[in-house]
């Protein structure tokens, strides 16, 4: 099945299939994706009423069908409606909660093509409304994962836009993000970070 942006050219998926290289880890479901496990993570937040946060479906236009059987019909072609914003958003403790994940399988360095200027723009106008806009990136040989607020990644996309630096350094999204630690229940507990992000927006407030 092919799909397509609204500007008509092909999308390609990345393979987000790839499992992590092991490592010693006590709690079991090494290798899942990061999608997979922001997900369960998500559904945890929502079933101990913590938070409601879920991903954001992508509207598709279906163009090709086919029916090979009377009772089956399989989607050939189909165009995404509109260029997509970030992955998640919903609400948390009465403030807007809205982001984007990647990963890598690179050790040293997170690429900024992995994000598109309208996702920026999108994560700017969040802020502007006081919601709380960031990124959620994992190094997926090591799994180790990040939170990055929207203000530090747009200082290096602005970096990149004047000609400098194509990428993140891995030590700069350590000095610059917050680390999360892998965990069962819930796997990624980014909410931890939130907290410590609205208790310094409260203080610069007052």
């Amino acid at each position: 099945m092919e799909f397509h942006y609204p500007n008509g050219k092909k999308f390609s998926p990345k393979n987000k299939t790839v499992k992590a290289q092991e490592k010693s880890f006590s709690h079991g479901k090494r290798g899942m994706t990061l999608e997979e496990d922001l997900n369960e993570t998500n559904d945890y937040y929502v079933e101990t009423g913590k938070a409601v946060i879920h991903k954001k479906p992508v509207p598709v236009q279906i163009v090709t069908v086919d029916y090979p059987k009377r009772s089956a019909a399989v989607i050939k072609e189909a165009y995404f409606k509109q260029a997509s914003t970030t992955d998640y958003n919903g609400v948390y403790n009465g403030y807007y909660i809205d982001f984007e994940a990647k990963e890598t399988r690179n050790r040293t360095s997170f690429p900024l093509q992995n994000f598109h200027q309208h996702q920026l723009d999108h994560m700017r106008q969040v802020t502007k409304q006081r919601g709380i806009a960031f990124v959620i990136i994992r190094f997926s040989m090591t799994e180790e994962i990040y939170l990055l607020p929207y203000e530090r990644l747009h200082y290096f996309w602005e970096r990149m836009q004047n000609g400098g630096r194509k990428s993140m350094k891995k030590d700069e999204i350590v000095e610059s993000g917050y680390f999360i630690p892998l965990g069962l229940h819930p796997r990624i507990d980014y909410l931890k970070i939130i907290d410590h992000l609205l208790e310094e927006f409260l203080k610069e407030r007052n």
